[in-house]
Parts: structure tokens; C-alpha cells; sequence
């Protein structure tokens, strides 16, 4: 304390972190990248176990009989869904009802602000279909949810069948303590946010949707089911939800747990665990898992219908089927009773799921890294911000007010402008491009703007706009990385070394080259490319060029279905913050 209070003191250690501020920076900055990177070595993870009681054994029998029988039911929704041409409506009802469930339906449309090429559509109407088996021995007052999605062609109608036989076979049995809701949705996530704001008397996105006539009790936990094969090689746990939420780590070990007592290969973004840690390619088998979940949460979209229920707070996953060239296979009886297993586990539960963990990265599914972690990580890139904002004080008087003023707040016009300009316009390939237009013009609004109010800028006026900048970016890291680590950390791995080099007195050319390749859009870009690597999906740099603009479009599209806030973010404050760096690299 005497070496803070001592205002001797507190000058020599200024002048202390101002000459060491470069090697300060660079230490900080490469304990950051391998701390990271140390995360996936197994000796520093963690083992996954399960910490809530009621789930802390798999002894139950699973018994579910049914699996061919669900396979021609899946055959024959199939038949009635190419009959109609879509949602086989009145079949699924009174199948449901023939299995002894509660049927209801739900209508919902949606207009795209611009059409979705991915998928072909621009005016979404459709029907989402659920069926209730109330709970015999309890007051129903909580509820389980499992849903399948209708997909356009042959996709998923063996998860529909397989759906429509646990219902069958869970109407048999007495034990269940909750209502389980059986839900096939339409239009996948649009429509499951429909059904789900009707659930919860809700509507956030502005989506037109019939009231639902039938509830159960407060939902606990959901699975969604992907199955588009007779048989599987593996089943695919994904995790990442809407905003980089992340459902209970409780529910990946329950799953993880059924996996292991059934005898069904599972895997964790698409690979398998390997059990040579200690080698060069089993690390770099962990490394590529663990960053495939950063670079697939820090897209802030969901990857599952699942995703959708992590903002009501229900822990929720994907179960998806992957059949694959492995000797091995697993047909669809032996799903089931994995199936049957978690429910029966699920329906033991007093309290919603909160012992375990909500804020983790897997490398494998047998081990994770909690946030106590991987936070250091991005600490010590905090710390150069921090090294910084201690050493600038010292540096400084006070310059005029709109000398800093005026280049703040044209950046953020200018990011208000990113954010808003796709209204006007249709065409998806206009709405992207009029956004790359207007961040690209940004670049020249900032540069000088000091100038328009105040004259000549000063040597003390940049120094000011920097530690607002510095003061800025590390709020702005520090928010993002709590609610998502993943992205937080991507952009502080760019834009902390633009907060740590920049000034007027840099080289103009190479600085500026440096600023655009560390820039938000480059992030994306390479992301993008990255991300195709890890997935060992590699492309051009034309069908990259592609996939960035697609991703765009499906950032802003996300933003305005289902309220992702990733475009927001980046468009309103990450670019803006960016943009005052930029000026101070022209300042005069």
C-alpha cells in the first residue's frame, strides 16, 4: 500500500512501466497465446464427473423395444410429408393421438427483412406440432422437452419415427414425474422460437404466432433429436447455443455417461476422443476440438434448435446422428434407450440443473476446462490495456474537448450506420455489400476530424483519444468476455496489439496495412478460412470469399430472427473502437 499512497513511489513505478511498456506487452501478450493453447494438453484439464445427485448413477434398465418400428414410422412420415409437400399436419395428429398424448398445434409466419439464400425462402409459414403425456405421479408442475425438426427432403424423418416410438413406449410406463412434451417444429429455428415464445407468452422477434391451447408444466431440460440414417457410426453432442450460451455441463456428462454404459461411439464437434494426449497429433487433436467449440461460440448463433431454449434458462442440447464410414454401428433401438436412460435420469431431478458448471470449454468429452481456467488467458491480455492506461497519465495535459469528442463520435455514426443501412434494401447480395460500402467509407470520416472543430490537432490530443480508446476497448473486452469468452478473446487477440502500437509517429503504410489486417472484417475473414481448416473442409479463396459474405448475411439475418447480438456488437462498438486507432495513426 505504501509503494501506491507514496507519491514518490507512484511516479517511479509510471516511469518504471513506461520504458519497460514494449518487452511488458510482448511477455504478456505470448503468456496470453500459450496459456490458451496449454488448455487442451490433458494433464491441465479437468475430468468431467457429475455433480448433481439425482443424476449421479446410470443404474437404470433401459428396456425400449422399438426401434424397427420407429424406423417404418419414420418411413411412412416420409411418405405423407412428400405427399403434402411440407409438415404432414393432420397425420402427426392423430398419430400423437393414437400413441395416448394430448395433441395440439401451432401456427406461425415470419417475413424475412431480406430473403435467406441459404435456404431458399423469404415469407416462412408453417405449423409446429406437440403432444403432452402428462405426468401420472406428480402435480405437473415441470415438464421435459423432445423435439425433432421437419427438414425439407429425407433429413431427419428416422429422428420424427424414433420421436413418435419413445412417445408410444414412455406412455407405457408409470414412473414419470414430470410431463414430456413431444415436439416436432417446422422450419427449424423460426420455428422453434415461434413455439417457444408461445410457450413463455413472449415475443421478442415480432413473429406472428397462434396462441398455444395446451401447456405443460416449467420446462427443465430439452433435447433436440437430428437422425437421418437407419443406422449411425456416432452420435454428435453439440452444445452452443445462442450467444454463446452454454447449457449445464451436467447434461454433456449425463450424455457422456449413457454413451459409455451403452456401448455408442460418441464425439464432440464431429471427432472422436483419442486416448494418446501425450503425442504431438493427440494434442493437436484436443487443440482442434476445443477450438472448433471457441470458434463456433464465439459466432454467437445457435447450432441446434437447443440453442433457443438456453435464453429461457433450460438446459438444452443437440443429439446428432453421424453415419460414417466406421466399421462400427448403432442401430436405432440402441439410440432409444440412450434416450430412455437420460429422460429417466432427467425426470429424477428436484431442481433445475446448477451444480455443474456453465461456463467451460471441452476439449474431448471426457474433460473440460473451467472458466477459473481459461479467464487468465485472457488476463494477461487485459494487462497490456491496463500497462497502457497506467502509463499514459503521466504523459499528458488537458487538450481541448472536441479535438477528442469529434472522432468518438463520428466512429459510432459510422458504426450506427453499418448497423442500420440493410433495412432499405432487399436483395441479399445488396444487403451485404452495402454494409462491406459503408464500413470500408469509414475508414476516410474519422481520419482528421479533429480538425473540422478545433484546428490543428495536438500532440497532447492524440495521447488523450488514446487512453479513451485504450479506457474503451478494455471495457468493452472485459463485458464480452463474461457473457462470451470465445469472442471476447478473438477480439482481443487482434485488437489489443492495435491499442499497444499505434501513434502518429509509427510508420504511415505499414501501420496502416497492419490496422486493416487486424481489423473486425479481416477477423471475420480469416475466421472464416479457420474455421474451414479445422473442420479439415479446406476452400479456395473464391468459395471463402463466399462463405464471408454468407456469413454476413446470416449474422444480420440472426440478429433479426432471433436477437443474436454478435452483429450489433461488433457494428455499434467493436468497429467504432477500431476507427479511433485508425485516427490516431492519421492524427496531425
Amino acid at each position: 500500500m505504501g509503494l501506491l499512497s507514496d507519491p514518490n513511489r507512484r511516479r517511479a513505478l509510471i516511469s518504471l512501466l513506461t520504458r519497460l511498456n514494449a518487452p511488458i506487452c510482448v511477455v504478456c501478450y505470448m503468456a496470453g497465446v500459450a496459456w490458451f493453447m496449454g488448455l487442451a494438453f490433458e494433464p491441465f484439464t479437468l475430468r468431467t464427473y457429475m455433480s448433481e445427485n439425482a443424476m449421479g448413477s446410470t443404474m437404470v434398465e433401459e428396456r425400449f423395444p422399438a426401434g424397427e418400428r420407429a424406423l417404418a414410422t419414420g418411413r411412412e412420415f416420409s411418405a405423407h410429408k412428400k405427399k403434402v409437400g411440407g409438415m404432414p399436419v393432420d397425420w402427426l395428429v392423430k398419430t400423437m393421438q393414437a400413441r395416448g398424448l394430448e395433441v395440439f398445434t401451432q401456427r406461425f409466419s415470419r417475413t424475412l427483412p431480406f430473403p435467406d439464400e441459404n435456404k431458399e425462402r423469404y415469407l416462412v409459414k408453417g405449423t409446429n406440432v406437440y403432444g403432452i403425456l402428462r405426468a401420472p405421479r406428480a402435480p405437473r408442475t415441470e415438464a421435459l422437452v423432445l423435439s425433432a425438426p421437419c427438414t425439407p427432403g429425407d433429413n431427419n424423418n428416422q429422428a420424427v419415427g424414433l420421436l413418435l416410438g419413445l412417445a408410444q413406449y414412455f406412455r407405457n410406463q408409470v414412473y414419470w414425474a414430470k410431463d414430456i412434451i413431444f415436439l416436432v417444429n417446422e422450419h427449424d429455428l423460426i420455428g422453434m422460437q415461434a413455439w417457444l415464445e408461445g410457450y413463455h407468452h413472449t415475443n421478442t422477434t415480432g413473429m406472428d404466432w397462434s396462441p398455444l391451447q395446451g401447456r405443460g408444466g416449467s420446462i427443465q431440460a430439452a433435447l433436440s433429436l437430428e437422425l437421418s440414417s437407419d443406422v449411425i457410426t456416432s452420435l454428435d453432442l453439440v452444445l452452443e447455443g445462442l450467444n454463446g450460451q452454454l447449457p449445464n455441463l451436467d447434461l454433456a456428462n449425463l450424455f457422456y455417461a449413457f454413451c459409455q454404459k451403452i456401448g455408442v461411439l460418441c464425439t464432440i464437434q464431429g471427432k472422436l476422443q483419442r486416448n494418446d494426449w501425450d503425442s504431438v497429433s493427440g494434442y493437436s487433436h484436443s487443440v482442434q476440438t476445443m477450438m472448433l467449440m471457441v470458434m463456433k461460440q464465439a459466432s454467437g448463433r445457435p447450432w441446434g434448435d437447443h440453442g433457443l431454449f438456453l435464453r429461457y434458462h433450460i438446459e438444452a442440447a443437440t443429439i446428432k446422428g453421424i453415419n460414417s464410414f466406421r466399421q462400427y454401428k448403432s442401430d436405432t433401438t440402441t439410440i432409444g434407450r440412450l434416450l430412455e436412460g437420460m429422460y429417466r435420469k432427467l425426470n429424477n431431478l428436484l431442481e433445475r440443473l446448477h451444480q455443474s458448471y456453465f461456463f467451460y470449454l471441452m476439449p474431448s468429452l471426457s474433460h473440460f476446462v473451467s472458466i477459473g481456467y481459461y479467464m487468465p488467458a485472457f488476463g494477461l491480455l487485459a494487462v497490456i490495456l491496463l500497462t497502457l492506461i497506467k502509463s499514459a497519465p503521466s504523459q499528458m495535459s488537458s487538450p481541448g474537448v472536441l479535438s477528442v469528442l469529434t472522432p468518438l463520435v463520428i466512429s459510432h455514426l459510422t458504426g450506427v450506420e453499418v448497423a442500420v443501412e440493410h433495412f432499405p434494401v432487399s436483395e441479399t447480395e445488396a444487403v451485404v455489400l452495402t454494409a462491406i460500402a459503408i464500413y470500408t467509407a469509414g475508414l476516410a470520416l474519422p481520419h482528421n476530424t479533429h480538425r473540422l472543430l478545433s484546428g490543428e490537432g495536438t500532440e497532447q490530443g492524440w495521447k488523450v483519444l488514446k487512453l479513451v480508446a485504450v479506457l474503451y476497448l478494455a471495457v468493452l473486452l472485459g463485458c464480452t468476455a463474461l457473457i462470451n469468452f470465445s469472442l471476447g478473446f478473438i477480439l482481443a487477440l487482434t485488437l489489443v496489439p492495435v491499442a499497444a502500437f499505434v501513434t502518429p509517429h509509427v510508420p504511415k503504410i505499414l501501420s496502416a496495412f497492419i490496422l486493416v489486417i487486424l481489423s473486425p472484417a479481416c477477423t471475420l475473414l480469416f475466421s472464416v478460412f479457420f474455421f474451414q481448416e479445422l473442420q479439415e473442409m479446406p476452400v479456395s479463396f473464391i468459395d471463402g470469399w463466399m462463405l464471408f459474405l454468407s456469413v454476413i448475411s446470416q449474422g444480420i439475418l440472426d440478429h433479426s430472427l432471433y436477437g443474436s447480438l454478435v452483429y450489433p456488437l461488433i457494428a455499434l462498438l467493436v468497429y467504432p473502437c477500431w476507427l479511433l486507432f485508425w485516427n490516431i495513426l492519421f492524427w496531425k
